[in-house]
Protein backbone atom coordinates (compact mmCIF):
# COMPACT_ATOMS: atom_id res chain seq x y z
CA UNK A 1 0.00 0.00 0.00
CA UNK A 2 1.64 3.32 -1.01
CA UNK A 3 1.72 6.26 1.44
CA UNK A 4 0.98 8.75 -1.40
CA UNK A 5 3.06 12.23 -1.47
CA UNK A 6 0.85 13.35 1.52
CA UNK A 7 3.33 11.42 3.89
CA UNK A 8 6.41 12.56 2.75
CA UNK A 9 7.55 9.19 1.72
CA UNK A 10 6.61 9.65 -1.72
CA UNK A 11 5.41 6.97 -3.18
CA UNK A 12 7.77 4.28 -1.28
CA UNK A 13 5.94 1.43 0.22
CA UNK A 14 5.36 1.40 4.04
CA UNK A 15 8.23 -1.94 3.64
CA UNK A 16 10.69 0.45 3.06
CA UNK A 17 10.44 2.05 6.29
CA UNK A 18 9.72 -0.65 8.79
CA UNK A 19 10.51 1.69 11.44
CA UNK A 20 8.44 4.47 10.65
CA UNK A 21 6.74 5.67 14.00
CA UNK A 22 5.21 8.97 13.42
CA UNK A 23 4.50 9.80 17.04
CA UNK A 24 7.87 9.70 17.68
CA UNK A 25 8.07 13.20 16.92
CA UNK A 26 4.92 14.54 18.55
CA UNK A 27 5.97 13.36 22.24
CA UNK A 28 6.69 17.22 23.29
CA UNK A 29 5.45 20.64 22.23
CA UNK A 30 9.48 21.34 21.27
CA UNK A 31 9.49 18.57 19.05
CA UNK A 32 5.87 19.19 17.40
CA UNK A 33 6.82 22.78 16.72
CA UNK A 34 10.54 21.96 15.01
CA UNK A 35 8.90 19.58 12.66
CA UNK A 36 5.60 21.92 11.60
CA UNK A 37 5.07 22.12 8.20
CA UNK A 38 3.05 25.24 8.13
CA UNK A 39 3.15 28.34 10.31
CA UNK A 40 1.20 31.68 10.68
CA UNK A 41 3.19 34.67 10.57
CA UNK A 42 2.52 37.96 11.96
CA UNK A 43 3.82 39.52 9.18
CA UNK A 44 1.40 38.01 6.62
CA UNK A 45 -1.10 39.51 8.71
CA UNK A 46 -3.86 42.46 7.58
CA UNK A 47 -6.01 43.82 9.48
CA UNK A 48 -9.79 45.22 8.18
CA UNK A 49 -10.83 48.29 9.27
CA UNK A 50 -13.70 50.94 9.28
CA UNK A 51 -13.54 54.78 8.97
CA UNK A 52 -16.01 57.15 9.15
CA UNK A 53 -16.49 60.82 9.64
CA UNK A 54 -16.14 62.32 12.93
CA UNK A 55 -14.22 62.37 15.70
CA UNK A 56 -13.90 60.37 18.74
CA UNK A 57 -16.32 57.96 17.44
CA UNK A 58 -16.30 54.15 17.66
CA UNK A 59 -19.19 52.69 17.04
CA UNK A 60 -19.72 49.03 18.21
CA UNK A 61 -20.99 46.36 15.25
CA UNK A 62 -23.59 44.59 16.64
CA UNK A 63 -22.81 41.43 14.22
CA UNK A 64 -19.04 41.78 14.94
CA UNK A 65 -18.24 41.42 18.30
CA UNK A 66 -14.65 43.44 19.26
CA UNK A 67 -15.18 45.40 15.61
CA UNK A 68 -16.00 48.90 15.31
CA UNK A 69 -16.52 51.79 12.52
CA UNK A 70 -14.22 54.23 13.58
CA UNK A 71 -13.17 58.19 12.89
CA UNK A 72 -9.97 58.96 11.51
CA UNK A 73 -8.95 59.58 15.32
CA UNK A 74 -9.79 56.57 16.58
CA UNK A 75 -9.10 54.55 13.63
CA UNK A 76 -5.02 55.89 13.76
CA UNK A 77 -5.33 54.66 17.66
CA UNK A 78 -6.46 51.26 16.65
CA UNK A 79 -3.95 51.20 13.97
CA UNK A 80 -1.21 52.29 16.00
CA UNK A 81 -1.76 49.49 18.42
CA UNK A 82 -1.92 46.76 16.05
CA UNK A 83 1.31 47.86 14.40
CA UNK A 84 3.05 47.98 17.70
CA UNK A 85 1.58 43.85 18.14
CA UNK A 86 3.97 43.20 14.53
CA UNK A 87 0.71 43.47 12.25
CA UNK A 88 2.31 44.78 9.15
CA UNK A 89 -0.68 45.57 6.85
CA UNK A 90 -4.44 47.55 6.75
CA UNK A 91 -6.93 47.48 4.90
CA UNK A 92 -9.62 50.06 5.09
CA UNK A 93 -12.95 50.37 4.20
CA UNK A 94 -15.13 53.80 4.13
CA UNK A 95 -18.43 54.81 5.30
CA UNK A 96 -19.12 58.20 4.26
CA UNK A 97 -21.39 60.58 5.35
CA UNK A 98 -23.83 61.15 2.40
CA UNK A 99 -24.37 58.78 -0.32
CA UNK A 100 -25.54 59.68 -3.91
CA UNK A 101 -26.40 57.57 -7.34
CA UNK A 102 -22.51 58.24 -8.58
CA UNK A 103 -20.62 57.16 -5.44
CA UNK A 104 -19.02 60.61 -5.56
CA UNK A 105 -17.66 60.12 -1.44
CA UNK A 106 -15.81 57.14 -3.10
CA UNK A 107 -13.35 59.63 -5.35
CA UNK A 108 -13.55 62.47 -3.31
CA UNK A 109 -10.18 64.24 -2.36
CA UNK A 110 -11.46 64.96 1.17
CA UNK A 111 -13.56 61.45 1.32
CA UNK A 112 -13.20 59.66 4.73
CA UNK A 113 -10.81 57.01 3.09
CA UNK A 114 -8.62 59.53 1.44
CA UNK A 115 -8.19 61.58 4.90
CA UNK A 116 -7.76 58.62 6.89
CA UNK A 117 -4.68 57.28 4.58
CA UNK A 118 -2.98 60.42 4.59
CA UNK A 119 -2.91 60.48 8.71
CA UNK A 120 -2.03 56.99 8.60
CA UNK A 121 0.72 57.55 6.28
CA UNK A 122 2.12 60.61 7.84
CA UNK A 123 2.09 58.75 11.68
CA UNK A 124 2.73 55.61 10.53
CA UNK A 125 5.44 56.06 7.34
CA UNK A 126 6.03 51.65 7.63
CA UNK A 127 2.62 50.32 7.98
CA UNK A 128 1.02 49.26 4.74
CA UNK A 129 -2.05 50.54 4.12
CA UNK A 130 -4.51 48.92 1.37
CA UNK A 131 -7.70 50.46 -0.07
CA UNK A 132 -10.66 49.29 -1.04
CA UNK A 133 -11.90 50.06 -4.02
CA UNK A 134 -15.72 49.46 -4.20
CA UNK A 135 -18.49 51.48 -4.49
CA UNK A 136 -21.06 50.05 -2.61
CA UNK A 137 -20.92 51.97 0.55
CA UNK A 138 -20.82 55.14 -1.32
CA UNK A 139 -23.87 54.46 -3.46
CA UNK A 140 -27.34 55.22 -2.32
CA UNK A 141 -28.85 51.51 -3.92
CA UNK A 142 -26.16 49.43 -2.24
CA UNK A 143 -24.48 48.22 -5.27
CA UNK A 144 -21.63 47.65 -6.94
CA UNK A 145 -21.63 49.92 -9.67
CA UNK A 146 -24.11 52.43 -11.71
CA UNK A 147 -27.79 51.29 -12.02
CA UNK A 148 -29.71 51.64 -15.41
CA UNK A 149 -32.17 53.77 -15.65
CA UNK A 150 -35.38 53.32 -17.04
CA UNK A 151 -35.49 51.00 -20.38
CA UNK A 152 -33.65 47.73 -21.28
CA UNK A 153 -30.92 48.78 -18.48
CA UNK A 154 -33.56 49.26 -15.67
CA UNK A 155 -32.50 48.29 -12.13
CA UNK A 156 -29.12 46.61 -13.58
CA UNK A 157 -25.20 47.39 -12.53
CA UNK A 158 -23.90 49.22 -15.68
CA UNK A 159 -20.20 47.30 -16.46
CA UNK A 160 -18.51 50.07 -18.00
CA UNK A 161 -19.86 52.92 -17.02
CA UNK A 162 -19.16 51.64 -13.64
CA UNK A 163 -15.10 51.02 -14.59
CA UNK A 164 -14.67 55.02 -14.72
CA UNK A 165 -15.62 55.37 -11.34
CA UNK A 166 -13.79 52.72 -10.09
CA UNK A 167 -10.50 54.10 -11.81
CA UNK A 168 -11.03 57.85 -10.36
CA UNK A 169 -11.58 56.13 -6.52
CA UNK A 170 -8.30 53.76 -7.08
CA UNK A 171 -6.59 57.13 -8.22
CA UNK A 172 -7.47 59.20 -5.73
CA UNK A 173 -6.59 56.35 -2.98
CA UNK A 174 -3.19 56.42 -4.80
CA UNK A 175 -2.52 60.29 -4.37
CA UNK A 176 -3.42 60.13 -1.20
CA UNK A 177 -0.79 57.82 -0.19
CA UNK A 178 -2.45 54.05 -0.16
CA UNK A 179 0.65 51.75 -0.78
CA UNK A 180 -1.75 49.39 -2.72
CA UNK A 181 -5.27 49.48 -4.08
CA UNK A 182 -7.58 46.22 -4.05
CA UNK A 183 -10.72 46.16 -6.03
CA UNK A 184 -13.38 44.33 -5.12
CA UNK A 185 -16.10 45.03 -7.11
CA UNK A 186 -16.12 42.49 -9.66
CA UNK A 187 -17.26 44.39 -12.74
CA UNK A 188 -15.12 42.87 -15.87
CA UNK A 189 -12.59 44.52 -16.73
CA UNK A 190 -11.72 46.70 -13.78
CA UNK A 191 -8.32 45.88 -12.66
CA UNK A 192 -7.24 46.84 -16.61
CA UNK A 193 -8.59 49.94 -16.33
CA UNK A 194 -7.18 51.02 -12.95
CA UNK A 195 -3.87 49.73 -14.14
CA UNK A 196 -4.28 52.51 -17.22
CA UNK A 197 -5.45 55.44 -14.85
CA UNK A 198 -2.67 54.88 -12.13
CA UNK A 199 -0.44 54.61 -14.88
CA UNK A 200 -1.66 57.78 -16.73
CA UNK A 201 -1.79 59.75 -13.32
CA UNK A 202 1.93 58.70 -12.25
CA UNK A 203 1.19 55.98 -10.51
CA UNK A 204 3.08 53.33 -12.14
CA UNK A 205 4.99 52.04 -8.40
CA UNK A 206 1.38 51.42 -7.19
CA UNK A 207 0.25 47.29 -6.98
CA UNK A 208 -2.73 46.48 -7.41
CA UNK A 209 -4.29 43.48 -4.96
CA UNK A 210 -7.57 42.24 -7.07
CA UNK A 211 -10.35 40.29 -5.65
CA UNK A 212 -10.11 38.08 -8.42
CA UNK A 213 -12.38 35.19 -7.01
CA UNK A 214 -14.88 36.88 -5.08
CA UNK A 215 -17.75 34.74 -4.18
CA UNK A 216 -21.14 36.08 -3.40
CA UNK A 217 -21.43 34.46 -0.44
CA UNK A 218 -23.82 33.99 2.78
CA UNK A 219 -20.90 35.07 4.97
CA UNK A 220 -20.65 38.73 4.52
CA UNK A 221 -23.74 39.68 6.41
CA UNK A 222 -21.97 41.09 9.38
CA UNK A 223 -19.88 42.59 6.93
CA UNK A 224 -22.92 44.36 5.15
CA UNK A 225 -24.10 46.38 8.76
CA UNK A 226 -20.33 46.92 9.26
CA UNK A 227 -19.82 49.02 6.09
CA UNK A 228 -24.03 50.00 5.64
CA UNK A 229 -23.71 48.78 2.55
CA UNK A 230 -26.50 46.24 1.82
CA UNK A 231 -28.19 46.57 -1.17
CA UNK A 232 -31.59 48.34 -1.51
CA UNK A 233 -32.91 45.92 -4.07
CA UNK A 234 -32.07 42.89 -5.64
CA UNK A 235 -28.47 40.80 -4.71
CA UNK A 236 -25.02 40.82 -6.08
CA UNK A 237 -25.25 37.20 -7.67
CA UNK A 238 -25.13 39.28 -11.55
CA UNK A 239 -21.54 40.29 -10.58
CA UNK A 240 -20.19 38.26 -7.61
CA UNK A 241 -19.36 34.65 -8.50
CA UNK A 242 -21.82 31.64 -8.12
CA UNK A 243 -20.25 29.99 -4.87
CA UNK A 244 -20.50 26.50 -7.36
CA UNK A 245 -17.86 27.14 -9.64
CA UNK A 246 -14.24 27.13 -9.49
CA UNK A 247 -12.81 26.82 -13.31
CA UNK A 248 -14.62 30.08 -13.96
CA UNK A 249 -12.59 31.19 -10.42
CA UNK A 250 -9.27 30.30 -12.60
CA UNK A 251 -10.70 32.47 -15.57
CA UNK A 252 -11.50 34.94 -13.33
CA UNK A 253 -7.83 35.19 -12.16
CA UNK A 254 -6.14 34.85 -15.21
CA UNK A 255 -7.90 37.82 -16.47
CA UNK A 256 -6.77 39.96 -13.36
CA UNK A 257 -3.18 39.02 -14.01
CA UNK A 258 -3.29 39.38 -17.66
CA UNK A 259 -4.98 42.99 -16.94
CA UNK A 260 -2.11 44.10 -14.45
CA UNK A 261 -3.19 42.61 -11.02
CA UNK A 262 0.05 42.05 -9.14
CA UNK A 263 -1.59 40.05 -6.18
CA UNK A 264 -4.98 37.85 -6.41
CA UNK A 265 -7.19 37.17 -3.26
CA UNK A 266 -10.19 34.35 -2.90
CA UNK A 267 -13.24 35.49 -0.68
CA UNK A 268 -14.24 34.12 1.69
CA UNK A 269 -11.54 32.19 2.95
CA UNK A 270 -12.92 28.95 4.65
CA UNK A 271 -15.69 27.96 2.65
CA UNK A 272 -13.52 28.29 -0.56
CA UNK A 273 -10.30 26.06 0.50
CA UNK A 274 -9.84 24.27 -2.40
CA UNK A 275 -10.39 27.28 -4.67
CA UNK A 276 -7.40 28.86 -2.79
CA UNK A 277 -5.19 25.98 -3.32
CA UNK A 278 -5.92 25.84 -7.01
CA UNK A 279 -5.27 29.27 -7.61
CA UNK A 280 -2.15 29.15 -5.85
CA UNK A 281 -0.78 26.00 -7.76
CA UNK A 282 -1.77 27.17 -10.49
CA UNK A 283 -0.47 30.86 -10.91
CA UNK A 284 2.27 30.94 -8.22
CA UNK A 285 1.22 34.81 -7.57
CA UNK A 286 1.30 36.33 -4.40
CA UNK A 287 -1.92 35.14 -3.11
CA UNK A 288 -4.34 36.96 -0.40
CA UNK A 289 -7.38 35.24 1.08
CA UNK A 290 -9.94 37.29 3.00
CA UNK A 291 -11.44 35.42 6.56
CA UNK A 292 -14.58 37.58 6.41
CA UNK A 293 -16.93 38.80 8.81
CA UNK A 294 -19.39 35.94 9.10
CA UNK A 295 -16.29 33.55 9.77
CA UNK A 296 -15.40 35.79 12.29
CA UNK A 297 -18.31 36.33 13.64
CA UNK A 298 -19.50 32.58 13.94
CA UNK A 299 -16.24 31.64 15.83
CA UNK A 300 -16.43 35.08 18.21
CA UNK A 301 -20.21 34.03 18.84
CA UNK A 302 -19.45 30.70 19.93
CA UNK A 303 -16.54 31.58 21.88
CA UNK A 304 -18.03 34.20 23.86
CA UNK A 305 -21.08 31.47 24.73
CA UNK A 306 -18.22 28.88 25.74
CA UNK A 307 -19.50 26.62 23.05
CA UNK A 308 -15.49 26.70 21.07
CA UNK A 309 -12.20 27.84 22.26
CA UNK A 310 -12.22 31.11 20.28
CA UNK A 311 -8.48 31.24 20.35
CA UNK A 312 -7.63 27.78 18.95
CA UNK A 313 -10.56 27.53 16.57
CA UNK A 314 -9.17 30.70 15.16
CA UNK A 315 -5.65 29.66 14.77
CA UNK A 316 -6.95 26.10 13.39
CA UNK A 317 -8.67 28.04 10.83
CA UNK A 318 -6.30 30.16 9.82
CA UNK A 319 -3.92 27.61 9.55
CA UNK A 320 -6.27 25.65 7.62
CA UNK A 321 -5.92 29.11 5.16
CA UNK A 322 -1.94 29.76 5.10
CA UNK A 323 -2.37 25.61 4.41
CA UNK A 324 -4.14 26.02 1.34
CA UNK A 325 -1.83 28.04 -0.31
CA UNK A 326 -2.63 31.65 1.20
CA UNK A 327 0.40 33.93 1.20
CA UNK A 328 -1.45 37.05 3.17
CA UNK A 329 -4.07 36.07 5.60
CA UNK A 330 -6.68 38.97 6.17
CA UNK A 331 -8.29 38.89 9.21
CA UNK A 332 -10.70 40.84 11.62
CA UNK A 333 -8.80 38.77 14.68
CA UNK A 334 -5.26 39.79 13.51
CA UNK A 335 -4.29 41.99 16.30
CA UNK A 336 -5.53 39.30 18.89
CA UNK A 337 -3.57 36.73 16.42
CA UNK A 338 -0.85 39.07 16.80
CA UNK A 339 -0.05 38.29 20.30
CA UNK A 340 -0.95 34.85 20.42
CA UNK A 341 1.76 34.34 18.37
CA UNK A 342 3.81 36.47 20.60
CA UNK A 343 2.87 34.53 23.62
CA UNK A 344 4.40 31.20 22.34
CA UNK A 345 4.50 30.52 18.43
CA UNK A 346 1.87 28.63 16.29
Amino acid sequence: MSLGTSSGLGRASLGEYPTYRPRRLRQSAALRRLVQETRLEVQRLVLPLFVRAGRKVRRPIGSMPGVFQLSVDELLREATGAFAAGVPAVLLFGIPEKKDEKASGAYSPRGVVQEAVRQLKRELPELVVITDVCLCEYMSHGHCGIVGGPGRAAGRVLNDPTLRLLARAAVSHAEAGADLVAPSDMMDGRVGAIRSALDAAGHVETPILSYAAKFASAFYGPFREAAESAPRFGDRRSYQMNPANVEEAMREVALDIREGADLVMVKPALAYLDVLYRVKAEFGYPTAAYAVSGEYSMIRAAGQRGWLDEKAVTIETLLAVRRAGADLVITYAATALAGWLREGGI
